[in-house]
């Protein structure tokens, strides 16, 4: 894809997400599945459901700005998720598991955190504001569930501590 303007890098960007949202909803299952921690796991199975919310979302984006929602394949949440599948992977007791599984999905909220910060600053610059805020949305979800995460991690990192 050509990038000839702001415009075409806002696109190309949000294509880039859409993917990695796409991705997330693949992985999330897996690692509610391995977490042994009730609240690690609740934690993953809401967060799914949002993602999915975030990419019904994200077509309204593309809506907004006249365009089909397309994906274009988001290497780096390619290159997060797999790490991901190493913490699912580990030869580790409950506690060591949950707190890895946690690292890994905080990786991912860091990542989406910062390609949604970088849309949002796109969108309002080129003037999509409803776009911009429904991005904004979605950032101040990411960023809620990375605190709550944090939160969680408080209580298994001190599990698998001991």
């Amino acid at each position: 894809m050509k990038m000839q303007s702001l415009q075409d890098l806002l696109l190309d960007h949000l294509k880039d997400i859409y993917d990695a949202e796409h991705q997330i909803v693949e992985a999330l299952p897996k690692m509610a599945q391995a977490a042994s921690s009730s609240q690690v796991k609740k934690a993953f199975e809401e967060h799914l459901r949002q993602t999915e919310g975030q990419i019904q979302r994200l077509e309204r984006v593309f809506e907004m700005m006249g365009k089909k929602a397309a994906r274009k394949t988001c290497k780096g949440m390619k290159g997060v998720i797999q790490e991901g599948q190493e913490a699912l992977e580990h030869d580790a007791t409950p506690e060591v598991k949950d707190a890895s599984l946690i690292a890994a999905a905080q990786k991912v909220e860091h990542y989406e955190m910062a390609a949604y910060g970088t849309a949002r600053t796109y969108s309002q610059l080129l003037e999509y504001h409803d776009a911009a805020q429904l991005l904004q949305e979605t950032l101040d979800e990411e960023e809620l569930t990375d605190k709550k995460l944090s939160q969680i991690a408080s209580k298994v990192n001190l599990e698998a501590a001991q």
